[in-house]
């Protein structure tokens, strides 16, 4: 019975979350990736999906996915190392590295398995693993697991990142490991700071690009893209389950590196593979985000749009240039109210506090979709108003 003591503590914890209306997850949304979603039976304007381009509900991208379904079945059942590798899965590793500039590519079944998988892949004793603070949880469960010394440096900081470079010793491998975009505040990694950094200590650098995959640079290949960076970092990783509509994970990197990853991290080798509709899905993204630019465009017109919307509203925002806005609050109370209430007035958004972001830090995090038309946009930031006056937000 002690064993499960601690369930029971904790779901009557949520309880008391729940009672005061502080539980804002495991929301059920139909269907959750469209710019109006049904909860309950109630209509509301989805401000809180990742699904940035709208290519998860993109005709073209449902009808290559059905086709897949049809012509491959549900699932490949089996590992990728075994009978799991379609042609699917070779024409999608060879269009990612071809998209990312890189010589090779890799695809896991999900993002969190790609980071943990390729950090504990490549890393061991007597190696340092150098990552930001802000990092994702599938970044830290891979420097968890790892035999190597794992340095966390301050949040962008290249000084410290470079105090803690300086104190390895000589022979030892080290890797860099920082997201592209930071999920909860939408900023971008100082990635020219920590190539420079990197080149001067003989470190490898390792980029997450989940949320800048097909949102941002001029042509939406990423954050490498937009620092005019394509083909300097060592390994690039990312996810399908934000721009590109599905689920999975991939790395692009050498050949070797590549060939590696596929015979020796476990998450790679013991897990099923991703099905093959997904594979798809994805290169059926690909194919979107390079035929239709508009839609890119359309991302960055919301975006602006929301951003100078909600300034003039009088909200505190952080500095970003990617679709995700994070409105400061500060106060957790008033973040878990300021949801509540949009949700009350027909408007999703995802509360963000400690420890995803640091104490006293809370705020509302709102991700843009380009699917959003201008009169749901504008419903929406009425109701923020409305709300954000009422609790004397603004």
């Amino acid at each position: 019975m002690a064993l499960f003591d601690k369930c029971d503590e904790f779901s009557r914890w949520i309880e008391s979350l729940k009672e005061r209306r502080e539980f804002f997850y495991l929301r059920e949304f139909d269907p959750a990736a469209s710019p109006v979603v049904s909860m309950g039976g109630k209509k509301l304007i989805m401000l809180g999906s990742n699904n940035y381009l709208g290519l998860a509900t993109h005709p073209r991208v449902v009808e290559a996915t059905a086709l897949a379904v049809r012509e491959y079945g549900t699932g490949a059942c089996s590992s990728r190392v075994l009978t799991g590798t379609t042609g699917l899965h070779a024409r999608l590793e060879k269009r990612l590295a071809e998209f990312k500039g890189t010589e090779d590519a890799v695809v896991f079944s999900t993002g969190f398995m790609t980071m943990m998988g390729t950090i504990t892949a490549l890393t061991g004793e007597g190696d340092v693993v150098l990552s930001d603070e802000f990092n994702h949880a599938s970044i830290v469960e891979g420097c968890r697991l790892t035999g190597a010394e794992v340095r966390v440096y301050r949040h962008n900081d290249m000084s410290d990142l470079e105090e803690k470079l300086a104190s390895c010793e000589p022979e030892q491998d080290k890797l860099i490991v920082t997201d592209g975009v930071f999920s909860m505040k939408g900023t971008l990694a100082n990635l020219p700071g920590v190539k420079k950094l990197a080149d001067e200590y003989d470190a490898r650098v390792m980029v997450d690009d989940a949320h800048g995959t097909g949102a941002i640079g001029p042509s939406g290949r990423g954050t490498l893209e937009h620092f005019g960076m394509e083909g300097e970092v060592d390994l690039i990783c990312g996810t399908f389950s934000k721009s590109l509509g599905t689920i999975g994970g991939f790395v692009g990197a050498r050949s070797d590196v590549v060939t590696f990853l596929k015979l020796r991290s476990r998450p790679f080798i013991f897990s099923a593979s991703p099905p093959p509709s997904s594979m798809a899905t994805v290169l059926a993204c690909l194919d979107v985000l390079e035929d239709e630019p508009e839609l890119l465009a359309r991302l960055r017109e919301n975006t602006a749009f929301v951003k100078e919307g909600l300034s003039e509203l009088g909200f505190r925002l952080e500095e970003t240039v990617t679709p995700i806005i994070p409105v400061l609050i500060g106060e957790d109370s008033k973040t878990f109210q300021m949801a509540g209430g949009l949700e009350d007035e027909g408007v999703i958004v995802n509360p963000v506090v400690a420890p995803a972001v640091p104490p006293d830090s809370s705020l509302i995090r709102v991700s843009v979709m380009a699917s959003l038309n201008t009169q749901e946009l504008e419903t929406a930031l009425e109701k923020f108003g409305v709300v954000g006056r009422r609790l004397g937000i603004i």
